[in-house]
């Protein structure tokens, strides 16, 4: 199976977001990563389900949002009926991580859990059953354009291996400074999707960069 690829939004320029979406598209990417974050659980703000709901009006592609939120039960639910077609967020800062996933099942929509940079591969371990996606840091959550830290793909290796002994069904993402230089490494860890922002947005050619992750 090739490498999906998810262009992160984040890294789109905030006043034409639309163009944004459909250039995604015309890019020969596969999926559109949206980063919410709310000044809290990391100290920058991004948009929020208004704006979700905005994009799903001009694509007809997989949004893929990632929550950098905290308490996001609260919330889950109405990302899901703004659009999200898969809602992943971070185990510690929920109080809930359990009903969380369960109200975006209940949505119909797909869930996923997010290990960021700082934090041990246990923290998701009791949830790998109930996932659809495991979302691998290997930035500190919060901002783009960030260096790759090649030490978080060890965890991406060690969420193959489990999906393997245990016949488990999620996709492994991976996110931060992802390039056509380390998908290689990434692909032979067992990621499955890549989140590229700055890689993409900042190429100058876009869909050339696309086709040499989609490996």
């Amino acid at each position: 199976m090739k490498m999906l690829v998810a262009p992160s939004i984040l890294s789109a320029d905030f006043g034409k977001m639309a163009e944004a979406v459909e250039n995604v598209k015309l890019w020969g990417a596969d999926w559109v990563h949206c980063d919410v974050m709310d000044g809290v659980y990391v100290p920058n703000i991004t948009f929020g389900m208004p704006m979700v709901k905005a994009l799903r009006k001009y694509s007809d592609m997989v949004l893929d949002v990632h929550l950098m939120i905290t308490k996001p039960e609260k919330y889950v639910g109405q990302f899901c009926d703004a659009g999200a077609d898969i809602v992943t967020f971070h185990p510690e800062a929920s109080d809930d991580v359990q009903g969380a996933l369960d109200e975006i099942k209940s949505k119909g929509k797909k869930c996923g859990l997010v290990i960021n940079a700082d934090q041990p591969f246990e923290i998701v371990e009791k949830y790998l059953a109930s996932i659809d996606l495991l979302l691998i840091m290997t930035v500190q959550a919060g901002f783009g354009g960030q260096s790759f830290k090649p030490e978080c793909v060890e965890k991406a290796a060690k969420g193959a291996e489990l999906r393997k002994k245990f016949g488990y069904s999620y996709l492994i993402e991976i996110d931060g400074g992802v390039s056509p230089k380390n998908v290689e490494l990434l692909k032979q860890a067992g990621a499955d999707v890549v989140v590229a922002g700055s890689s993409v947005f900042k190429s100058e050619n876009p869909s050339l960069t696309v086709k040499q992750m989609q490996i």
